[in-house]
């Protein structure tokens, strides 16, 4: 979402996204004219008239789970993105909490009183990082 047009994201998707993404992004992208979308984010400059780059992951139940807002001139990471909704997608679905840097398939944790103070025997950051 940005507060450009529909029209400059049909160009952003035909000339840019398309070769940095193959097939281009699978989703459409919308538009916050006016910035009042930004504005409830808290990432909208009125004086300026434009937004922060902001992401937000809402789970399906509506509740903001991870934002990060960066100024224009430093890039975002979209492989981290991912790995960030493969990781929240998996502990709705499991119940597990992901350590530091997992991945689909690492080991994960499963959260109870007997894991406190012990978490160090049961994940190593070397698992994560590898």
């Amino acid at each position: 979402m940005s507060l450009d047009s529909r029209f400059s994201h049909k160009i952003w998707q035909e000339e840019e996204l398309s070769k940095m993404v193959p097939g281009g992004i699978p989703f459409p992208m919308l538009s916050d004219a006016g910035g009042r979308i930004g504005t409830v984010y808290g990432v909208y400059d009125e004086e300026a008239g434009v937004d922060v780059r902001g992401r937000f992951i809402i789970d399906p139940d509506g509740v903001i789970q991870a934002m990060e807002v960066l100024t224009p001139p430093v890039g975002r990471n979209v492989g981290e993105f991912i790995r960030q909704i493969k990781a929240f997608q998996h502990v709705r679905a499991t119940g597990e909490a992901t350590p530091s840097g997992w991945q689909p398939g690492k080991p994960t944790l499963k959260p109870s009183p007997d894991l406190v103070g012990k978490v160090w025997q049961v994940w190593k950051p070397d698992m994560a990082f590898s």
